[in-house]
């Protein structure tokens, strides 16, 4: 009699050495552990090129894996368990876990720079600003030439502006931009053996990005400079800067004549006069005005609402309207001066609606719900803001998560941040050490 296996006993000798979902182990266990040392190696390496040598690798596993794969998603489909995943399948998705990984792990680039200069000097170019936006525009732009003269010392220098006094402040300042992004292009940075310089150019580019997203703007043309650059108020004298309206507007404004100031406002009907009687009462910041703007406000009406802010006072309807348009995603710009306004006023009731926004899809939403619960400083949020320190995907999040927790300032909300002293992000790593020296 033969000992050999007869047909069928063969066949289920296979399915048990394959398994139930097909793939043998003894051919994805090796692969498992080409991967483990992969992932080793990855965390030591120091070097673009170690970097480019785990990824010929990392895609040579690939390729020995998926027959495997395939193998498994047949047997699948044959047999009862195609919901169970197998071994095979698991290290493919271990696999694009490693590869971000090593995305991760690469740079920083100077192109990477270049491109979010490209992206600030772009929004620079684009958005209207106000006086008091140009102004804070200015400091960064000057404090961020500065900082990235001194980080290409010896590499390249940042090239001045011909004919800086024939253009305006926005021209200018994009101008500068632009000299700084050819000055990073032509230092030709090398990620290794210029990394210390690209981690500072990455930092500095970042706070720039930060200051321009907080310089104030306007939403339209001022109707001012609409007919000022029409030449409609050359005809005045010297001695008549302003038109008397506005001359008046001014004086009370200085005066702290409030009542004056809102009765302008609703009796001059010119976008011209409304426009600078917000401004006066945005800057004045007085409580009588809040009636007036909680009206306004109703109707979705921006800058009465930054007045809101400007006023500081949690008044309960107020809160109530505002409440509302924390959930405006589809208007950014009005959600965005109602994080700031319930911010400033220290709002509790807010608290919950804005602690939501931390998980929105949205990273700015995210960024400016951080901000604006640390002016409002309540402790509960500092387990929500250490939450988004730690898991945010987005750095900028984290960092503004980490700006709130020092804001709040009490040794819990400090010491959440104690281990972030050498984090990826420069600005949380700062935040970090900025809370270690309280």
């Amino acid at each position: 009699m033969s000992d050999e296996p007869d047909g069928d006993d063969g066949a289920d000798a296979d399915a048990g050495e394959n398994g139930e979902n097909g793939a043998s182990e003894g051919g994805v266990e090796p692969l498992q552990e080409r991967t483990e040392e992969l992932r080793e190696r990855l965390e030591s390496a120091e070097t673009e090129s170690d970097l480019d040598e785990i990824e010929t690798e990392l895609e040579a596993i690939e390729a020995d894996l998926e027959p495997l794969v395939e193998a498994e998603a047949e047997d699948a489909e044959e047999g009862d368990d195609e919901d169970e995943e197998g071994p095979a399948t698991t290290l493919s998705s271990d696999l694009e876990t490693l590869g971000t990984d090593l995305e991760e792990s690469r740079g920083p680039y100077a192109e990477d720079v270049v491109r979010e200069l490209d992206e600030a000097t772009e929004e620079v170019a684009e958005t209207r600003w106000t006086d008091q936006g140009e102004a804070e525009l200015e400091a960064a732009v000057e404090a961020y030439v500065a900082e990235v003269e001194e980080l290409l010392a010896g590499e390249e220098s940042v090239e001045g502006i011909e004919d800086a006094e024939t253009l305006d402040t926005v021209e200018r300042l994009t101008a500068q931009l632009e000299a700084v992004g050819s000055a990073i292009e032509a230092a030709d940075l090398d990620p290794d053996e210029d990394g210390e310089t690209l981690a500072g150019l990455v930092e500095a580019t970042e706070e720039l990005r930060a200051a321009i997203e907080d310089a104030q703007t306007w939403d339209d043309l001022s109707v001012r400079e609409q007919l000022d650059a029409q030449g409609y108020y050359d005809v005045l004298s010297h001695n008549k800067d302003y038109p008397p309206e506005w001359g008046a507007l001014k004086v009370h404004e200085k005066q702290g004549n409030v009542e004056m100031v809102l009765l302008a406002l609703e009796t001059f009907e010119s976008d011209f006069m409304e426009e600078h009687a917000l401004e006066a009462l945005e800057r004045m910041g007085d409580e009588a005005a809040l009636e007036t703007m909680a009206g306004r406000a109703e109707k979705r009406n921006r800058p009465a609402i930054r007045i809101l802010g400007k006023i500081g006072v949690a008044d309960e309807a107020v809160v109530e309207t505002l409440t509302e348009y924390i959930d405006a995603d589809s208007d950014p710009l009005l959600q965005k001066v109602t994080f700031r306004a319930l911010g400033e006023m220290g709002s509790e009731a807010a608290v919950q609606p804005l602690a939501n926004k931390l998980l929105a899809d949205d990273p700015d939403t995210r960024s400016r719900a951080a901000r604006a619960l640390g002016l409002i400083g309540d402790t509960r949020t500092i387990d929500p803001l250490a939450d988004v320190v730690a898991d945010d995907e987005e750095d900028t999040v984290r960092a503004s998560a980490a700006w709130a927790l020092n804001r709040i300032g009490t040794e819990e909300a400090l010491d959440a941040l104690g281990e972030y002293d050498d984090d990826r992000s420069y600005l949380v790593q700062s935040e970090a050490e900025r809370a270690a020296q309280v």
